[in-house]
């Protein structure tokens, strides 16, 4: 049966009778009032504060004593914090700088006597920069790069400059500005670009030190300058032209590379065999002379014999570029020498051949067809020559 059902159970309110209904909220405030009293030393309103007031004292001096303790203990656990990897930690006291602390937990003097404010090192900020500027040559051309940039000295960011940022892009506009009024349009346009991203970066770098931004400029990304829109037309006709002269260019040096080779390669070629006949032509008139050095001294020795020898071998000489030989022969008449070897094997000229192979003219002797050249040996032999002249 339900409680609240006539003849239930007891009332869960008040513990008692089902007659009963719940307790008044403002006496039940009211006890806790009282007891809080009582226990930071007051009275309470319903009278008696004889002995509740006694027993007040003592109990209200501990628990004041307590939440002072659990303040004080929040209070320098407050003081503890974590930097992070990424950060650097730069504590103040009073405002002023004291120390920079590095990733790891730590602990400070909590407020309002120590802050602690974190910088994020490794966060990289970047800006695109864009404007039309004046070339040495006085050109206008336009200049659009990337720059990316990040902490370097937590301390000089927070205190040394009142805008970091503000500072870079105006080191940025300064540096871009000076290395392009420094260098023409051709190099700006072409080959430069690196370079010209190197200049701009030292330049930034140099004034953000000076300035003292605790900035650092980690890189410079220049995109391929352009003309402006008023003159694109003939800037596209002059890098058009440049292209062509670059590649005709290209064209010669790849025509240089092949022929110099071959040139080189004949040449060595022709001084090669000069001194190859150089060296043959001294050799030969070293052998010659060593030839001549040596017949000299046989000559010397035996003069007639060495003059007959000489003679004789001039002779035969001469005569074996011959067909014919004249022996002239004191008190007779001329005796010719047939070459009887070179007849032989002398080729005949074409005629019918006899059956089996044979040749006609090989069978029959030769006909006397008149006086004829009578062939000699071509190189008639030195003992042959002396017996005719014995005779």
């Amino acid at each position: 049966m339900a409680w609240n059902e006539p003849g239930g159970g007891k009332d869960p309110w008040s513990g008692k009778g089902g007659d009963q209904g719940p307790p008044d909220l403002d006496e039940v405030v009211k006890k806790l009032q009282e007891r809080l009293g009582g226990l930071f030393g007051g009275r309470g309103r319903g009278g008696g504060g004889g002995a509740g007031g006694g027993a007040g004292g003592p109990l209200a001096g501990v628990g004041l004593g307590v939440i002072v303790g659990i303040i004080l203990v929040v209070w320098l656990a407050s003081g503890f914090y974590i930097v992070q990897p990424a950060e650097r930690g730069v504590v103040l006291r009073f405002g002023a700088y004291t120390d920079t602390t590095e990733p790891g937990p730590h602990w400070h003097l909590p407020f309002p006597i120590e802050s602690v404010d974190k910088v994020d090192v490794d966060r990289i900020e970047s800006f695109r920069h864009k404007a039309q500027m004046l070339t040495q040559d006085e050109n206008i051309v336009d200049v659009e790069l990337t720059v990316q940039s990040r902490i370097l000295d937590p301390l000089h960011y927070l205190f040394q400059d009142q805008d970091p940022q503000r500072s870079l892009r105006d080191a940025t506009e300064s540096a871009v500005r000076e290395a392009i009024g420094k260098n023409k349009l051709d190099f700006i346009l072409t080959e430069g670009r690196g370079k010209i991203a190197a200049e701009i970066q030292a330049g930034i770098q140099d004034l953000l030190s000076k300035y003292r931004t605790g900035l650092v400029a980690t890189s410079v990304n220049m995109q391929p300058a352009k003309a402006p829109d008023a003159v694109k037309a003939a800037f596209d006709d002059a890098i058009k032209a440049r292209e062509d002269k670059e590649r005709s260019e290209n064209k010669a040096q790849a025509y240089f590379n092949d022929i110099l080779p071959k040139a080189r390669g004949a040449a060595a070629r022709r001084v090669a065999a000069a001194e190859g006949y150089r060296d043959q032509v001294i050799a030969e008139a070293e052998g010659e002379a060593a030839r001549f050095l040596a017949v000299l001294a046989q000559f010397t020795k035996a003069p007639e014999v060495t003059r007959q020898r000489i003679y004789l071998d001039a002779v035969e000489s001469v005569m074996a570029g011959t067909n014919k030989v004249f022996l002239d022969v004191k008190d007779g008449t001329n005796l010719t020498l047939l070459p009887l070897d070179q007849l032989l094997h002398a080729p005949r000229p074409s005629a019918a051949k006899a059956p089996g192979g044979l040749d006609p003219g090989a069978l029959s002797p030769p006909r006397d067809s008149g006086p004829r050249a009578e062939p000699q040996p071509s190189r008639p032999g030195r003992d042959f020559v002396r017996e005719r002249g014995a005779r």
